[in-house]
């Protein structure tokens, strides 16, 4: 997993086999991401490698997060709760997702496209920051099957990692834990998890 920030943009996150190849999702969203990382840096944000993907900070709060994928690049809000959302780009990345937080982009051209919307998103997602406004709390505390409890008590990245996911990308990760009738099983999902739950991602996402 990378620690450069330069590295993320020239050769890729370093999760998978497609590191440093021209296959990498990085290099088919080449310029998308770079126009999406030239608006978070003229936004003011600060610019760092969360998770081995850039993510952009504002007074001391994770703002947004970039990430590459096969077949599309996104531009993902933290405390997307917050967001009023007037023109509809935010998206559901999936079914247990609580709340849509991601703008999704198909082709490279998009971002520029979009820019003036992004802006501003970005400017509420700022003011937010600055003035200490937090989403509220989820009503329903997901009760965690113990084998979690202790990979997450052991595995201090992971622990990170999997607390600043989104409250339905948790939940999709319990509810897919609780189908398994055996510690055993759920031990070794956990494990086939980890690398998911390092990139942002929920249980049934690619």
């Amino acid at each position: 997993m990378i620690t450069d920030i330069e590295e993320y943009f020239a050769r890729g996150c370093g999760r998978c086999a497609r590191f440093g190849t021209p296959d990498c999702s990085t290099r088919t969203w080449a310029d998308g991401l770079a126009a999406l990382r030239r608006l978070c840096l003229e936004a003011g944000l600060e610019e760092r490698v969360k998770w081995g993907h850039p993510c952009y900070l504002y007074a001391g709060r994770n703002i947004v997060i970039i990430g590459a994928f096969r077949g599309d690049f996104r531009l993902s809000f933290f405390n997307a709760a917050l967001m009023r959302d007037p023109d509809g780009v935010l998206e559901r990345p999936g079914p247990n997702t609580q709340h849509a937080d991601m703008i999704r982009f198909m082709t490279n051209g998009a971002v520029d496209r979009l820019a003036p919307v992004i802006g501003a998103y970005l400017a509420e997602s700022k003011g937010y920051a600055e003035a200490g406004i937090k989403p509220p709390s989820a009503t329903q505390e997901l009760e965690l099957p113990k084998e979690l409890i202790a990979a997450l008590d052991t595995d201090p990245v992971l622990a990170e990692a999997f607390h600043a996911l989104t409250p339905g990308r948790r939940k999709s990760y319990v509810l897919n834990l609780a189908g398994a009738k055996k510690p055993e099983t759920r031990i070794a999902r956990i494990e086939k998890f980890r690398d998911r739950i390092l990139a942002g991602k929920g249980a049934t996402e690619r």
